[in-house]
């Protein structure tokens, strides 16, 4: 966890508020979850920019710092102003690091130089490049790997062929989805359908010598 956010705490809610906080260069929020009340709160635009950039902002853990203290929280939304695209608005959740929340975290596929599949010219076919897991707060995996080093063309992978962190989760448990599919590339196939109409278009030399015959 490497983000640290300085937030003061917003008196009045509403409309007003939060415009009165974005024309003050801050990004008003909420931090909420627990037993706790909601807080209205605001930080300043370019830590929020700065956050933002890190890559560690959205969708992870970080700290909020008010007069002294630290309160660990969970980054759960970012609103985006859909002309600007700046951040107009952030909501935070209150965690520690055995909270159990929600998250999307990337799928890292690796073994493509020995899958068979690759090998054959084979394209691999993403069906999630994100798996939503149910994991404790403090243990969010960065990435989660899926290996495909023994997938051929028409094998697939699906999330019970992926081990998961230990305490890691996926939130759809009713099925056995799929994560990737291998299947044969577009040119392969042309090249495939080409070379069958070649073959058919030429007859048979026994039936070209008979007509030669009569």
């Amino acid at each position: 966890m490497s983000v640290v956010l300085d937030v003061v705490v917003r008196e009045e809610t509403g409309t007003g508020n939060a415009r009165a906080a974005r024309r003050d260069g801050k990004v008003p929020g909420v931090i909420y979850g627990g037993d706790e009340a909601a807080v209205s709160v605001a930080v300043k635009m370019n830590e929020v920019l700065k956050a933002l950039n890190t890559g560690d902002f959205l969708g992870s853990m970080i700290e909020l710092s008010h007069e002294g203290k630290n309160q660990k929280v969970f980054t759960k939304d970012v609103q985006f102003h859909p002309v600007t695209d700046f951040p107009v608005h952030v909501d935070f959740y209150r965690v520690t690091n055995k909270t159990l929340i929600d998250v999307e975290v990337t799928v890292n596929f690796i073994g493509e130089e020995e899958s068979p599949g690759m090998k054959a010219n084979g394209t691999l076919n993403v069906v999630r490049y994100s798996i939503e897991v149910k994991c404790p707060a403090g243990s969010i995996p960065d990435s989660i790997e899926a290996d495909i080093s023994k997938l051929d063309i028409g094998d697939a992978i699906h999330i019970s062929d992926i081990t998961l962190p230990k305490g890691v989760k996926p939130t759809i448990t009713d099925r056995d989805f799929t994560i990737a599919t291998m299947i044969a590339s577009r040119v392969e196939v042309e090249a495939t359908d080409e070379d069958e109409v070649d073959a058919a278009a030429v007859p048979a030399t026994g039936q070209t010598d008979e007509a030669d015959s009569e």
